[in-house]
């Protein structure tokens, strides 16, 4: 593999584009290293998961560009994608990943505001008289 491997990965509102290449097992996130840019540690866990699931953290680089939403958002799209680009390197890596459910996209998201309502599902107080 001289190539790099890239993949998609989205969350949310958030969308990450990874760029999986043979290294030394730099992360980067916009040109940031990704403990700078996640400050929170469970979100730095959440991105290199999929890396440690397969005990390959110390064998790529990663680099990936984040648009969109929010830090979580972003850290569990990164996350997505890092995880479908190791099986595009190894479809061994495969049943690991999907039994650590890494392969599954996130469907939640925000539910649209109802008129009538003041949010998606809380109402205006209700006066009798």
């Amino acid at each position: 593999m001289e190539k790099q491997k890239n993949a998609v990965g989205r969350r949310k509102e958030a969308i990450t584009r990874v760029f999986l290449s043979k290294g030394t097992g730099n992360i980067t996130v916009n040109d940031k290293d990704y403990k700078n840019y996640f400050s929170l540690v469970y979100l730095q866990n959440q991105v290199d998961r999929p890396l440690r699931t397969v005990e390959v953290a110390d064998k790529f680089d990663v680099k990936i560009t984040a648009t969109g939403g929010g830090v979580k958002g972003q850290a569990e799209a990164a996350m997505l994608g890092i995880a479908r680009a190791l099986v595009e390197v190894n479809a061994e890596f495969r049943p690991a990943l999907k039994a650590a459910g890494l392969l599954r996209r996130d469907p939640r998201s925000v539910e649209r505001k109802k008129f009538g309502h003041k949010k998606a599902r809380k109402s205006y107080q209700f006066s009798k008289r």
